[in-house]
């Protein structure tokens, strides 16, 4: 054989492991959607007397079960919607338009509510990255619309959203041409596919860039609202998550690092009757109820069960 083709063997052989090598690491982190009929089954008996609109999606990285409940569907984000303000804010920083570390100067016109950054004096100074910790850890408002502004406004984020291939989840408030979206959907919209996507999009170091990705992931994984969908698996599992809460809305969207596989999942109701902010409010309830059914189906042999005192520890909703 002559040294040619022997050369030429080589090349293919190595072209052919680097092919099977890609396949298999791809196979791990985008394997084709499967319906799971039995935890279809399980969501729609939970769903089934619930006074009001409904949307689920929920998929499993390793083995590809999904089950969906109007998932397609448009739906409130309410608080979800500060997920596309980080994306688009860490877009600007990874171009070089702001700084993680820029200090910026708070202003009385900047107040919302009297949430912690609603509460700071005039002329105070915050670090970028503290106020993008207060709006996804605490959920702060004020902290959120300056975050926006800072973003470039509704606009802005809509664009990265649609660049991104989100066509559906779009910011409302102080946007133009969207008072009509904002009239019955408020701040923002989406589906439940949209926002779990999103989620797992920056879980996959996809959005914005690598280590942007990795930063907003971490972000996440640090919420102080973790009384519904985190409390429905052991505290020692690492997740990320954001939640959302109006009058007749509440939803979360969580990505769970499950012992067996990762997982993530959307919820979101509307036009819910009970329209309270207590515990046992129907959408939080549900909520909780979705998050324990999906840990039980994916985690079968987990002895762990929420300790039955737990809803005194509940975080006041005001």
């Amino acid at each position: 054989m002559t040294t040619h083709v022997c050369t030429r063997i080589q090349i293919f052989t190595l072209t052919f492991l680097a092919f099977l090598l890609m396949s298999c690491t791809s196979s791990q982190t985008m394997v084709r959607e499967r319906p799971d009929p039995v935890l279809q089954q399980k969501l729609e008996s939970i769903v089934h007397d619930f006074k009001g609109d409904i949307g689920i999606f929920v998929r499993h990285l390793r083995t590809g079960q999904m089950a969906t409940i109007q998932a397609d569907t448009l739906f409130p984000t309410a608080s979800m919607i500060k997920v596309p303000i980080l994306c688009t804010i860490f877009s600007k920083i990874n171009k070089g338009e702001l700084g993680y570390d820029q200090i910026l100067l708070n202003r009385d016109s900047l107040k919302y509510d009297d949430g912690v950054s609603g509460s700071f004096r005039d002329s105070t100074k915050i670090p970028l990255s503290e106020l993008v910790m207060l709006m996804i850890t605490l959920s702060d408002n004020t902290a959120s619309l300056w975050l926006q502004q800072l973003a470039g406004m509704g606009a802005t984020i809509n664009a990265w959203l649609e660049q991104n291939g989100f066509h559906n989840t779009r910011v409302n408030s102080r946007t133009p041409g969207r008072r009509l979206n904002w009239e019955v959907h408020g701040w923002g919209q989406t589906t439940p596919r949209e926002m779990a996507d999103l989620l797992l999009m920056i879980y996959q170091g996809r959005a914005v860039s690598p280590d942007a990705s990795e930063e907003m992931y971490r972000v996440l994984t640090k919420p102080y609202w973790d009384g519904e969908a985190l409390s429905q698996f052991p505290p020692t599992i690492h997740a990320a998550s954001k939640s959302g809460s109006v009058n007749a809305s509440k939803s979360e969207v969580v990505l769970v690092n499950g012992p067996s596989g990762d997982y993530v999942f959307c919820v979101i109701v509307k036009n819910q009757q009970n329209k309270g902010a207590e515990y046992d409010n129907d959408g939080y309830v549900l909520i909780r109820e979705v998050s324990r059914a999906l840990w039980q189906h994916f985690e079968p042999d987990s002895k762990w069960r929420p300790q039955p005192s737990a809803r005194k520890w509940a975080k006041p909703d005001w």
